[in-house]
């Protein structure tokens, strides 16, 4: 008997909350019960006053992702969820390295090939030297294997953000509907009871 190959693949689902103690816990047993590891995870402010955007990467199949994002939807303070693939979103990762100062100084060759990197000095001290650089997984990845030769003492990287390729973005969703349908007085979610009008991307 032959079995049809898991069509998994990385997919980065955008929630846009309020920002409310407890919420992130919260999201983050929706995964944990179904056994679900987070690739990466960002939460930031958004282009809106007071909602905040949370990107989170998986690996999966479409069918687990939409019930995912269906279930975050459900949590009171979540306004709307998206998910998309890679190539549906333009996103990057920042990378800090730290070397010894002495060996980029002393070698040539290390600066250059910082340079085809595209890396920085962010700090640069008489023990080590801090370079930053930003790109997708593959190109921090590489300049590790650059510097190790050299003597990479720490290397750290961020979270992944991105942003939604064919979004008209969510800000002008928000002002046409509160155009159209103003609400008489502030109330808090006050856009929760109308989302599948309002939040549509």
């Amino acid at each position: 008997m032959s079995h049809q190959p898991i069509d998994r693949q990385e997919y980065n689902i955008t929630a846009y909350t309020e920002n409310q103690v407890g919420l992130l816990n919260r999201i983050a047993i929706i995964f944990s019960r179904r056994k679900i590891n987070i690739e990466s995870l960002n939460v930031s402010p958004s282009e809106i006053e007071g909602i905040h955007r949370f990107n989170i990467v998986i690996h999966e199949t479409e069918e687990v992702v939409a019930k995912l994002a269906g279930q975050i939807e459900k949590q009171v303070e979540v306004l709307k969820v998206y998910y998309n693939t890679n190539d549906d979103v333009i996103w990057q990762e920042m990378a800090l390295y730290k070397v010894p100062t002495d060996i980029i100084a002393e070698k040539a060759l290390v600066e250059r090939l910082l340079r085809e990197n595209g890396a920085r000095a962010v700090v640069i001290r008489k023990d080590y030297t801090v370079f930053e650089t930003t790109g997708h997984r593959e190109e921090t990845d590489n300049l590790i294997k650059v510097l190790q030769p050299f003597g990479l003492i720490e290397f750290v990287r961020s979270a992944r953000i991105a942003i939604i390729k064919g979004s008209e973005g969510f800000n002008r969703k928000l002002r046409e509907f509160e155009r159209t349908e103003p609400s008489p007085e502030v109330a808090e979610n006050e856009y929760l009871n109308s989302r599948d009008k309002v939040f549509t991307m």
